[in-house]
């Protein structure tokens, strides 16, 4: 049994970063806002409304397709998918279905140091549906609601080839989707509002040649519920496949609370949704002037990045992966390197301090007060030795509260820092003297009472002096009396 083959393919939605709707001017922002406040009688799907195209969603949905590697289709034609929900107002979806924005693209991404790649079979732009509300319906509280707000959003589909072999390849798959949209800006990849989402398709066979039959699981909100659902479901199938049992075609949601995958419905194929061209938007066609203005738009890419800040500055995978896991945190690495070109110094106190800092206030490097310029002012204090490295994160903290430069804080603060071993000499002879004992265990060999007295001395100079000019200064006065 454990040489059964996993094929995994993801169905990827993500909402696209526009202002308004994806056929009417209503407002995407429903974070927050109450229901059904942000319709109108085109996303209510009311008689007589007519749809009119985004060109934004168009735009952004290109661009997406095109740093997937996919051949464009000369023509844009929508379909609708017809089917029946309580938050789906026009009883249909305008969607797309032979005619899709791009086809026969690709993804890389890294797992564990090997470079993987999943092939891309179509990209399409369709309409999101609304939401049902179970919860909170205070004047009905044995009903459930429905908020349109949702209702006529853009969403772009990436449908992949089945070449996923493993839950923690899917995982690290979706990873790299969610770092790609955002450095492309086309949406912000938000999984917790929904802005990303994923449903996969998973199969088991005993026969290597061959795929098993389909399952498709729905409702993974995380990268977590994304690895524990597909998980379950290789277990779950592996079970029916040992007692030879017959592994249904059906569409199964994961349960959150419970850690399992739940029968759903009975798989529906294309057919089931009788599509059919929409007659309220005509078919039109792309030029190429338009296509390649947005190729010479196009960003370098995550991978890429990663890739080349491990060659040109000699990072570590692992370092590499932080900084480009955000397309604002790598610029402002590298910019930071314009000022300082000093990189692991500088990618050490990013992924450690700054990250630290960025997540105690929750903001990302764009919304903080601190600049490239005045960070690496902070790290050349560092180096030139006027503040000690345990005196710098205490500034860095205020500098991220305050938006002071590190001067203005050290001066605010009336810092100074010991900068030369005379100074230090009566503090330590002071540690040496009120610490016999632990001079003795040093003596005798404890090289942890070393440790202990160094940090006596830097408690009493409250951090004002260099680690390694502490411990000079220190062996000197050990050896001397010793």
């Amino acid at each position: 049994m454990n040489n059964l083959k996993i094929t995994i393919g993801l169905e990827v939605h993500c909402q696209l970063s526009t202002r308004a709707k994806m056929f009417c001017r209503c407002g995407t922002d429903y974070i927050g806002k109450g229901p059904n406040s942000l319709t109108c009688p085109v996303c209510l799907g009311l008689p007589g409304s007519l749809p009119v195209l985004n060109q934004r969603v168009l735009d952004l949905a290109l661009q997406l397709a095109l740093a997937l590697g996919c051949r464009i289709l000369p023509k844009v034609v929508f379909h609708r998918k017809n089917y029946f929900y309580p938050d789906l107002p026009k009883g249909y979806q305008v969607s797309q279905y032979d005619y899709p924005i791009g086809v026969n693209g690709s993804i890389d991404y890294a797992l564990q140091g090997q470079r993987k790649s999943v092939r891309i079979k179509r990209v399409h732009v369709e309409e999101d549906a609304g939401k049902l509300v179970h919860e909170g319906m205070a004047l009905m509280p044995d009903q459930s609601g429905v908020d349109f707000n949702r209702s006529g959003i853009p969403l772009a589909e990436i449908v992949t080839e089945p070449d996923i072999r493993s839950p923690e390849e899917a995982r690290e798959c979706l990873m790299m989707f969610r770092s790609l949209v955002r450095y492309l800006e086309v949406s912000d990849g938000n999984m917790e509002e929904g802005s990303l989402r994923c449903d996969a398709n998973i199969s088991l066979s005993r026969n290597p040649g061959e795929m098993g039959v389909k399952v498709e699981v729905k409702n993974m909100n995380s990268f977590r519920s994304v690895y524990r659902a597909l998980s379950f479901e290789v277990e779950r199938q592996k079970v029916l496949l040992h007692e030879g049992k017959e592994i249904s075609q059906e569409t199964r949601h994961w349960d959150e609370i419970k850690h399992v995958t739940v029968s759903s419905r009975g798989k529906e194929e294309a057919e089931d949704y009788r599509y059919f061209p929409d007659p309220d938007l005509l078919p039109f066609s792309i030029d190429e002037a338009s296509l390649m203005n947005i190729r010479e738009k196009l960003p370098e890419l995550p991978l890429e990045r990663k890739e080349r800040f491990m060659l040109e500055y000699e990072l570590t995978e692992s370092e590499a992966g932080v900084l480009v896991s955000s397309k604002m945190l790598a610029d402002f690495f590298e910019e930071c390197l314009k000022e300082l070109n000093k990189p692991k110094t500088v990618c050490n106190w990013i992924t450690t301090e700054v990250l630290r800092n960025l997540k105690n206030l929750g903001k990302n490097i764009n919304q903080s007060e601190i600049t490239p310029k005045a960070f690496t002012e902070l790290l050349r204090m560092i180096e030139k030795k006027e503040i000690s490295g345990t005196i710098a994160k205490s500034v860095l903290e205020e500098m991220f509260t305050s938006g002071m430069n590190a001067r203005e804080v050290i001066s605010k603060r009336g810092i100074s820092f010991i900068s030369s071993e005379k100074e230090l000499e009566n503090i330590v002879v002071d540690v040496i003297e009120n610490n016999p004992q632990s001079v003795a265990d040093y003596l005798g060999g404890k090289q942890k009472a070393f440790n202990f007295l160094v940090g006596q001395v830097m408690r009493q100079t409250r951090g004002q002096a260099s680690p390694e000019m502490v411990k000079n200064v220190l062996y000197k006065q050990l050896s001397a009396g010793g």
